[in-house]
Formats: C-alpha cells, structure tokens, sequence
C-alpha cells in the first residue's frame, strides 16, 4: 500500500474531532475551562458568570451561563435530575466521544418541568425506575453540555439555584470510573496528534457505518513510508481553510448558513434528537468533513432545530471583516425565535471573545438600553472604536483591532429561518 499525502490528509481531518474533543473533556476534569471549574468524572461544573475573553474555549458564547459534565460509563446508571424552570430556556445537550449530538433534555425538548433521567451505557439491559426516562450513552465518555440563559448580573442568583438543583449521582456509589488515559508526548505535535487518535479511536470505536475509514485511517498510519508530520500539518492547513470558507455550507449575504455543520449523527437518536432526513448529513466524504469543521469552528456546537448558528468573515464589498473599519448590519425584522437571539464577537483565527473597553461581547434582544427603530428594526454598529452618536453607541457590538468573525446565534428558530424564508443581510462597510 501506498499512503499520500492525500489520504493523510483524509485521515487528519477524520480524526480530529475525537482527538480534539478529547482533549477538552480531559481539560475539563483536570483544569477546567474558563469560569467552570475543573470537576471529576461525573460530577457537575457550573459556571456563575458569563463567558469573557478570559476563557479560552472556541466560539464560546456570552448568551448562557455553562453546566457542563464530563461522563464516564464505566461506572454504570447515572441518575439526572433537573428542577422546574418555570419557562426559563436551557438546554442540556449531550455529546459522545465522537461529536455526536445524541440526546437534548430543556425548554424544547422535554419542557421546562422538574424531571429524571437515567444515563446508561448502551449495552444496559437492567430496569429503570418508573419515573425516570432512560437515556443510552453511545460512547463510555460523553459530556452534559448545559446552558442556562441569563438576562443580567441580576439574574444570576435564580440561575445558581437552578444549577445546584441539577444532580448526577451513580447508581453504584462505590464504582470508580475508569477515566481517559492520554498517550505520553510523542516529541513532536504531530506525532501526539496520531499516537492518541490511535489511543482513543481503538478505547472508542466508531459507529459501525464508519468502521471501513477507520480501518483505512488506521492502515495509513502503519505504513512506514508514509510522511505523518506532512500529512499532519497539510491536514491542519486544510481544516483551516475549510473553516474560513464556510466548510461548504450555503453562503447568503456573506452569512456562512452553519445550520446543517452538526448534522453528521446518523446512529444515535435519544430524548430530544431528531432522526430526519431534514438533519442529517448523508454523503460520507461531506460528514468527514463536516464533523472536523464543526470540531475546529465551534465545538459542541447544538443542530439547528435546538440553536441556530450563522457567521461571517466578510462585508458587503467581499473584504475580510476588520477592526480598521467601521460597520452596520440592519435586522429588519429581528430574527424570528421562539427563545432569543443573540450576535457575538469573536477574534480570528482563535475564535475567541474579544476584550474591550465597554465590557459587551454579544448583542441581542435581551440587551438592555438598545434602540430599536421606529418600524421595530435594529442596526448594529461594529468597530473597534467607541462610537460617538449615542444612538450607535447603543447598539454598539465591539471588534478587536484586526481581523473578526461574529456568529448570529438564534436559541430555538422559526421554521423561517430553517427553510431561509428570513434571511440576514449583509454586514455593511461604513
């Protein structure tokens, strides 16, 4: 067999997302990330404030304070309980080891009263209490995704009740979970890259509709010949690309329409998900792809049906968004939801939030002190200067000094904007 560099490449971008994701579960419950604190295998770590640019976590949001879990199944049933929210959205999405987004318990899917759940491996046949609906874990490590939205420093309070009101407990108190062991430093980045792709893609097997890339993937990486710290960096550079152009998605108005970029689940289906032809990503080569995009641009990322994502790099005349330049992107109407909207802004190519002297990294309709205009549409003002009309002063969204790329998140869309009814326009150059 020969190995190209082409199929490096392939490989890279097929192994990513479970290399990458891996990585942050494991910084998780040994550092922790950003405002949630570091937390052991299943056990609950709860943010108390909105994300900043402190934290260092791809395309995190400043919509939501964070719950986040890392699960390990080894121990067996885990007991979820969530308290009542009285109509407050949240979401608590869950991931497998792969990206996959398989379950969703909140607002849309499962209402906003108290309820249980038990988590379970996928190979449990036992008997679950009767008031609890069973949820299967595809892989032995997963993560709880949780966001609870927040209106203001004056509303944090109920929220931290509501996160403490959260549990997991294990069934077997005494089980010790198993855990992620990560390969040792292989000397160079590349090299670390693949001995823990091959590490983890062998602790956690793929679905079974990918096991032939897989054995191709691993089959690439025994042969001797081939040049893996090549392959590794023109695979880096590929994903790069992918996610700078819009990783194939639809562009409207300079809007890469991300609402399909996690819809590369097809096996695993529990409470919330959506099994439809409508989210699911069918051709393989475009899953591959797609998973690894969505991996890089924007990690645990929700499917569009539970949060809308769209982004942009680009102006009205096709020049990349920068802080040099004055902008303003008028919403007329506002984005149709049944939660909330929100606009972020976020640096290049870090994708992280960006500090700024007014302290507001997102905008949106639970903003307070914005100025609508007389027919009930908004136009945002983005520069990295502070703006001297009061009115755009407003409606003021910060940008670093270079380059930018803001996300347009839309927390439960109208069908409108799933079937690109509504659309945004583009961001206009000053």
């Amino acid at each position: 067999m020969t190995t190209t560099q082409d199929d490096l490449v392939t490989a890279y971008l097929y192994g990513f997302p479970l290399v990458f994701n891996l990585d942050q579960v494991t910084r998780y419950v040994t550092t922790g990330v950003g405002q949630n604190p570091a937390a052991p295998w299943n056990t609950l770590s709860h943010a108390r404030t909105l994300a900043g640019p402190e934290d260092k976590f791809v395309t995190i949001n400043n919509d939501t304070v964070y719950s986040m879990a890392q699960l390990d199944m080894s121990v067996g049933p885990l007991l979820l309980t969530v308290p009542a929210t009285e109509g407050r959205y949240y979401v608590l999405q869950f991931v497998s080891a792969w990206t996959d987004n398989f379950a969703y318990i909140g607002h849309r899917a499962t209402g906003t009263g108290a309820g249980r759940f038990l988590l379970v491996p996928h190979y449990w046949d036992g008997e679950a209490p009767e008031d609890a609906l069973v949820v299967r874990v595809p892989t032995r490590v997963a993560s709880i995704v949780g966001r609870w939205a927040v209106s203001g420093d004056d509303d944090l309070e109920a929220v931290h009740a509501l996160q403490d009101a959260t549990t997991l407990t294990p069934l077997d108190p005494d089980a010790v979970p198993q855990g992620l062991a990560e390969p040792a430093d292989a000397g160079t980045e590349a090299a670390t890259f693949w001995a823990k792709y091959r590490a983890w893609s062998e602790e956690f097997p793929p679905a079974p509709r990918d096991a032939a890339v897989h054995a191709a993937t691993l089959a690439h990486l025994a042969d001797d010949t081939a040049d893996l710290e090549a392959g590794y960096t023109a695979g880096k550079d590929t994903l790069e690309a992918i996610v700078t152009s819009g990783g194939g998605n639809a562009l409207v108005n300079g809007w890469n329409l991300t609402y399909h970029s996690f819809d590369y689940n097809l096996d695993y289906f529990e409470v919330g998900s959506i099994d439809d032809p409508a989210f699911t990503i069918s051709d393989p080569q475009r899953r591959i792809v797609q998973r690894a995009g969505a991996a890089l641009g924007g990690l645990w990322g929700n499917q569009a049906f539970e949060a809308a994502y769209i982004a942009t790099y680009i102006d009205d005349q096709g020049d990349q968004l920068t802080g040099a330049e004055t902008y303003t992107l008028h919403l007329s109407p506002t984005p149709p939801v049944g939660a909330f909207w929100s606009l972020t802004m976020y640096d290049v190519p870090d994708y992280y939030l960006v500090p700024n002297t007014a302290d507001r990294y997102s905008i949106g309709d639970r903003t307070p002190g914005i100025r609508y205009e007389s027919d009930g549409s908004l136009i945002i003002t983005m520069s990295h200067d502070e703006p001297s009309d009061e009115r755009a002063r407003a409606n003021w969204l910060p940008t670093p000094v270079g380059a930018f790329r803001p996300i347009l998140r839309m927390y439960e869309p109208a069908q409108a904007v799933l079937d690109q009814t509504y659309t945004v326009p583009a961001i206009v150059r000053s």
